[in-house]
């Protein structure tokens, strides 16, 4: 009798709990749901742009917890192209729990077998966020950080064109608008060098190997690049100053799972590099686990090492390890102390070679969660 009332018992138990699994949508389900979002696997070129929609929540150091929205849009300019890869375009915007707000565009565009390519970054955002200052001292001192509001507008537009093979000469431009709002009079920032209110405008010139096989997330290739802007009155900017940058990603595809990625990037400045235009270490794509902006200073240099794994169905993992160093000049970069980054990631994958990644780093002192759309570099 014992045997036949614990068997009922541990039905009854565990009846709930089947019932809430049945209650949970199958794999089949979630990707019927996502292809009326256009999150299919397939990409037809002569739809136009196929485009998909995927809003979410987030979360990271600098703008807290809150919703956001994500358009990516994949498409081929000329579908009887196939020399060059498909191009692609993100749109995305957010609200936070900190009354953040913004919108971002970025497009990777490729024409003509890949002998032209367009490139365009920009956004527009208000965030409430913290200045800490200049150099290392000023970013470990939590208790001397200023909290005001960020309201910026900036655009990147650039055109490369093929001189060689995989070898690519660009021109472009630059502009950054930035104010700080909120602030106290008492308060650094409103005394600080330059101004609140700074306005930086400058054209720009790059030189790039690329061997990528998809820019948004690469499995395989390289990128050497070098990019001078000039930032200067004449061209519209409060002051002037050069902004050098500088970057070397390598990626490869172990097999059909996994990708070993590697890349480092130096920012060098000179001249009157206003406070916001400053080189950081910190935010969503490198030296993930620190606040955007909170290291800064003229010259500076990271890298990092990401594994990434694909597993079963849309899943993937990653995992990274790095470090970055900053200062005054580039003679102290190599004796500077330097700041570590390590962490983990998930990713889902919502369209042919687009991710939706989240993110944990951890660095010195500080750790933030990031939900992004496409992978880090």
């Amino acid at each position: 009798m014992r045997r036949p009332l614990m068997t009922l018992a541990l039905v009854c138990a565990l009846s709930p709990l089947a019932g809430q699994a049945a209650l949970l949508p199958t794999r089949a389900q979630i990707d019927e749901w996502l292809g009326h979002l256009g999150g299919d696997d397939r990409f037809d070129p002569d739809k136009g742009i196929d485009w998909g929609i995927l809003p979410g929540p987030f979360f990271n150091p600098e703008l807290g917890l809150g919703i956001g929205a994500a358009v990516a849009g994949l498409y081929r300019p000329d579908p009887s192209d196939t020399t060059s890869q498909n191009s692609s375009i993100t749109l995305s915007g957010y609200l936070s729990s900190t009354g953040a707000f913004g919108l971002g565009v970025r497009s990777y565009s490729f024409f003509d077998n890949d002998r032209w390519r367009i490139f365009v970054t920009g956004g527009i955002s208000d965030t409430p966020t913290y200045y800490w200052g200049q150099g290392f001292r000023a970013g470990a001192d939590d208790d001397g950080r200023q909290k005001y509001t960020a309201q910026s507008l900036r655009l990147q537009p650039e055109v490369l064109y093929r001189v060689a093979s995989q070898t690519y000469l660009g021109v472009g431009w630059s502009l950054s608008a930035m104010h700080a709002a909120d602030v106290k009079q008492t308060d650094r920032l409103a005394q600080i060098h330059y101004g609140r209110s700074v306005f930086s405008s400058g054209p720009s010139l790059s030189l790039q190997y690329d061997s990528r096989d998809f820019v948004p997330n690469p499995r395989r290739g390289m990128l050497a690049s070098l990019r001078y802007t000039h930032y200067t009155p004449e061209t519209g900017s409060d002051t002037r100053f050069d902004n050098l940058t500088t970057r070397f990603s390598t990626y490869h595809a172990l097999d059909e799972t996994r990708v070993l990625a590697w890349e480092i990037d130096g920012e060098f400045t000179q001249g009157a590099v206003p406070w916001n235009m400053l080189p950081s270490l910190g935010g969503d794509q490198r030296m993930r686990g620190y606040y955007q902006g909170r290291y800064r200073d003229r010259n500076l240099i990271s890298s990092q090492l990401e594994y990434r794994q694909k597993l079963s169905w849309r899943h993937g993992v990653v995992a990274w390890a790095g470090a970055g160093t900053m200062g005054p000049n580039v003679r102290e970069l190599g004796s500077s102390r330097w700041l570590p980054t390590v962490g983990v990631g998930y990713r889902f994958a919502f369209k042919p070679g687009i991710n939706i990644r989240l993110d944990y780093g951890i660095g010195r002192g500080s750790s933030g969660f990031y939900f992004q759309v496409g992978e880090a570099f």
